[in-house]
């Protein structure tokens, strides 16, 4: 398990999708890139499929600034594929803190637009949101 380091000065920002809340926090790195830890887990470990880090890493890649900064996120509710959104969502949001020139290319690519879309909630009556229990003729 890698410990965190604790250094003075980092970016914050807070990344939300469905019901999973990032909190990110964005350490300049001086000797290349640092690792990213989620849940103070490598994020290999805790997103072990290729596509979900490829989530994650997409705000740096927009940017150019894969080498230039280590990451510590802690993640909480939701699912896995939400919970790498609502990290890249809170990494796009620190970058545009740490440096305003990020934001007219994160927001080309979307990645500042909170995503608001939620599950509906069950009606009464019906077994899901819409759906009516099955009509039998007989």
């Amino acid at each position: 398990m890698v410990q965190p380091a604790t250094q003075s000065r980092y970016f914050y920002a807070t990344g939300k999708r469905k019901c999973a809340i990032a909190k990110v926090r964005l350490y300049p790195s001086e000797g290349g890139a640092g690792p990213i830890l989620v849940n103070n887990k490598p994020m290999e470990e805790y997103f072990n499929w290729l596509p979900w880090q490829s989530i994650i890493t997409q705000p740096f890649r927009v940017t150019e600034t894969v080498t230039k900064f280590r990451v510590e996120a802690v993640v909480l509710g939701g699912g896995v594929h939400a919970q790498a959104e609502a990290i890249r969502h809170g990494i796009s949001k620190a970058l545009v803190v740490s440096e305003q020139a990020f934001k007219p290319g994160l927001r080309k690519q979307g990645l500042l637009t909170r995503d608001s879309r939620i599950k509906e909630s069950k009606k009464y009556g019906l077994k899901r949101a819409r759906r009516a229990p099955q009509y039998t003729k007989r």
